[in-house]
């Protein structure tokens, strides 16, 4: 069993640990039972789920760079439906929280997702991808702009009582609009950052290093950049924030709690291991009982933003 030092709660969800397996990175979660101790393992954010199946972008989707990874895999997945009937009944049997990462490029598709969701038993939340462009207001993003933002979280608001988590994009002038407007259309928490959008290229054949040309920088590049914006979403809003970008250890979790973050999201990590969402667990609860911290919640929020005194 996992440590009661890291036990915790989500928007009402209890917690065995605060440390989840983020979205795009850990599959539909049943992938990999039989290679983690779910003891360790707060919660699974599956692998984002829209309409109607999707194929995804062209290779090559994934780019190793000096610090980390650009991907773009162009959101392939199942579709919901086939979820439902093929992945959720194996995940009930696992015993962890699951959340469901919900995405699409009109308000109508994210409110169909939602709806087939919500109609079974095994969906503890939802996490809104606003990171999609809205077709229907000429290709801009829901998460660059407030105004959209609200929209989508309002009506997606309506059709569910379960838990609203609102993933935010890293790819704006300024957080704290995007965090309020979440909020303020009933938004229970929030979850940054995703990726940040990159460019590789291959100065031999001029040409882009990823099929789709741009893709989604994530891994230990970004992780300061995160920390900033997750202390300044955590100034903005009084509902929980879910901290996420370049987390590959328990003291990277740490940095995350003490700027204020709620819960954590490992994400790129576990391309390499496997393991890792368990691993950086264990190693928090290794963290805190060297600081005689009995409680996790004793950790989050303590940062003395302008004190460097020791």
């Amino acid at each position: 069993m996992s440590s009661r030092r890291l036990s915790t709660s989500l928007c009402g969800i209890p917690l065995r640990t605060p440390v989840l397996a983020a979205s795009g990175t850990f599959g539909y979660g049943v992938e990999f039972d039989g290679l983690v101790d779910w003891n360790w393992i707060g919660g699974v954010v599956v692998k984002g789920l829209s309409r109607e199946p999707i194929e995804g972008n062209p290779p090559p989707r994934l780019w190793e760079t000096e610090a980390g990874m650009i991907n773009s895999i162009g959101l392939q997945n199942i579709g919901v439906r086939a979820f439902v009937s093929g992945k959720l009944p194996l995940l009930r049997g696992i015993g962890v929280p699951v959340i469901a990462n919900v995405f699409g490029y009109a308000q109508e598709d994210y409110l169909e997702v939602v709806r087939v969701l919500d109609a079974v038993e095994g969906v503890a939340a939802y996490e809104l991808n606003v990171s999609c462009p809205n077709t229907r207001h000429g290709g801009m993003y829901f998460s660059s702009d407030p105004a959209l933002l609200g929209g989508l979280t309002a009506a997606v608001r309506r059709v569910t009582r379960r838990p609203l988590i609102v993933k935010l994009s890293p790819n704006v002038a300024r957080i704290e609009p995007l965090a309020q407007a979440a909020e303020e259309n009933g938004a229970d928490a929030i979850s940054l950052v995703n990726t940040f959008l990159a460019l590789a290229v291959d100065p031999r054949s001029r040409r882009p290093r990823i099929g789709a040309g741009f893709g989604g920088l994530s891994g230990p590049a970004i992780k300061p950049v995160a920390l900033r914006m997750v202390y300044e979403a955590v100034q903005a809003v009084r509902i929980p924030v879910v901290g996420l970008g370049g987390i590959a250890t328990g003291l990277d979790a740490a940095e995350f709690l003490v700027a204020g973050a709620r819960a954590v999201e490992v994400g790129t990590a576990s391309f390499a291991d496997p393991g890792s969402v368990e691993r950086v667990a264990r190693e928090l609860d290794r963290f805190l009982a060297s600081e005689n911290l009995s409680r996790v919640e004793d950790l989050i929020g303590t940062l003395r933003m302008g004190d460097n005194r020791k």
